[in-house]
């Protein structure tokens, strides 16, 4: 697949340039950004939670975790993680755990945590376990422009 379909026509709409980092089948982020030689706090990662019907992506680098007790008292409310019948549903052109963190693209409400901010470049998922898609950082940031800047992550 390479990339998915949804996120390549997003990223040419929005006129990005990007690479496409080949690695070998990876089940993590942190595994991908190891065996791409990618340092992993600039590897974004995305964790979808959810309360009822809504969803939402948080974006931390590969090397963090959401902290649902932070996250939870930033939205003054409880969420859960999504599962992954779910994911499914949210992401059709991704395969399962591979999900890019740009949740416009998807047409979910995104938040992002400031750990991955000031990354001279940043790589994410593409959709699939064995590319990364490499951008630079102040492109990511331009894509996430809307996305609300939070303090969830927590090193793993």
């Amino acid at each position: 697949m390479t990339v998915a379909t949804q996120l390549k026509a997003y990223l040419e709409q929005q006129a990005i340039d990007y690479e496409l980092v080949p690695h070998r089948h990876t089940d993590s982020s942190s595994t991908s950004a190891s065996a791409a030689h990618v340092p992993s706090e600039r590897l974004a990662k995305a964790v979808i939670v959810e309360e009822g019907d809504v969803c939402l992506m948080v974006v931390v680098p590969s090397n963090r975790h959401v902290h649902l007790g932070r996250l939870h008292r930033h939205l003054g409310r409880e969420v859960g993680l999504t599962t992954e019948s779910r994911l499914v549903e949210l992401f059709p052109d991704c395969d399962l755990g591979a999900i890019p963190p740009l949740g416009a693209v998807y047409g979910l409400t995104t938040l992002v945590d400031r750990a991955l901010l000031g990354q001279p470049e940043v790589y994410f998922e593409s959709g699939d376990h064995e590319h990364l898609v490499k951008m630079r950082g102040e492109q990511f940031y331009a894509l996430l422009a809307e996305a609300e800047k939070v303090d969830v992550g927590q090193p793993l």
